[in-house]
């Protein structure tokens, strides 16, 4: 039982070390892929499509941008919304600074690299419970 045990933690912690890394640069190779993202104040308007938000860029400059569905959803029924807009791009927006995917990957990887930690604490405290 003590050799399935020791090969158990072993698994976990290169596992959780190993993979989570892995997961973990891709998050941030993802981070770095997305851009930055600027907050900004936007208009609701109805138009012959659907609803598009309308806002101001940094420069000055007036951009438009569809709403999804899903974020049709979320705004509901306000003139205005608070939006992110990325920054060098051209009638792109979204409702969160961060993309769900980074943000998922960055969990898993967090999720992940714990669990590798965790295992190779357990597995340096039975090395020296057992001597």
């Amino acid at each position: 039982m003590s050799n399935a045990l020791d090969a158990l933690i072993e698994i976990f912690t290169w596992v959780g070390l190993g993979g989570g890394s892995l997961l973990a640069f891709v998050a941030v190779f993802l981070l770095l892929l997305d851009g930055t993202w600027i907050p900004a104040r936007a208009v609701v308007e109805h138009v012959d499509g659907g609803r598009v938000v309308r806002w101001f860029d940094e420069h000055g400059g007036v951009n438009e941008a569809p709403l999804s569905a899903h974020d049709d959803a979320k705004v509901g029924s306000a003139d205005m919304a608070d939006i992110f807009y990325r920054r060098g791009s051209v009638h792109r927006m979204r409702l969160t600074r961060s993309s769900p995917v980074v943000r998922f990957l960055s969990l898993l990887a967090g999720g992940v690299l714990a669990l590798g930690v965790v295992a190779f604490v357990v597995s340096i405290v039975l090395l020296f419970a057992r001597g």
